[in-house]
């Protein structure tokens, strides 16, 4: 039987991703505990649920510090002193250097509101809806030193309808995102996704001998 994860999530906005994966948690969807919710900002509304949860909370703001590894230091160390053993990323709009993922190493997971690797960066809902796509969605994908350029691990297909607009179309993607991150942390938690390279695959029954 495999331990809880313990998940440290890293915040910048309003924590609807940080809410799913707390009412997973309540559900008993996922097993893992959320040590700690950290924010670069102090008014982000994922501390104010973090606060209804029970949740220890945090912020360290990066605008004090002269580079982002001294920002990053700040952060594991509060990571590390909750116990903290996976980093989930869920709305963090600060880029993690190298300096950060060596602390966690294969143990840094992100969701992003599109199909990668097409529209990284910010605003992907909208960069899709303005290029005509069809099809885009959502990606749950293991953090590396690129911009949304890690293995990825799930994702979820949102159709572009009709009569949308950007807010339509943004609202869709994030209902998927609230359905599919808390799925793949479980796979994560139950040990059962294999990385291969670039590739990823879910081992059935859990993680597969080596």
């Amino acid at each position: 039987m495999t331990a809880p994860l313990r998940l440290g999530v890293l915040v910048s906005g309003g924590g609807t991703d940080l809410q799913s994966i707390l009412d997973a948690v309540a559900a008993g969807r996922l097993d893992a505990e959320v040590r700690l919710v950290l924010s670069n900002r102090p008014k982000a509304g994922a501390l104010e649920r973090a606060a209804r949860a029970g949740v220890p909370g945090l912020c360290i703001s990066h605008k004090p510090f002269e580079t982002r590894e001294a920002f990053e230091e700040a952060m594991l160390g509060a990571l590390r002193q909750h116990g903290v053993e996976w980093v989930a990323l869920a709305g963090f709009m600060r880029v993690l250097t190298g300096h950060f993922l060596r602390a966690y190493p294969g143990r840094v997971v992100n969701i992003h509101p599109a199909l990668l690797p097409a529209f990284p960066g910010v605003d992907a809902q909208r960069q899709a809806f303005e290029h005509g796509v069809k099809l885009t969605g959502c990606t749950v994908h293991f953090v590396d030193e690129g911009v949304d350029t890690g293995p990825i691990i799930g994702q979820a297909v949102v159709p572009v309808l009709e009569g949308d607009d950007v807010e339509a179309l943004r609202h869709r993607i994030l209902e998927e995102e609230h359905r599919l991150y808390p799925r793949v942390l479980q796979l994560l938690a139950e040990g059962r996704v294999v990385r291969e390279g670039r590739r990823t695959r879910v081992a059935v029954g859990g993680v597969e001998p080596a």
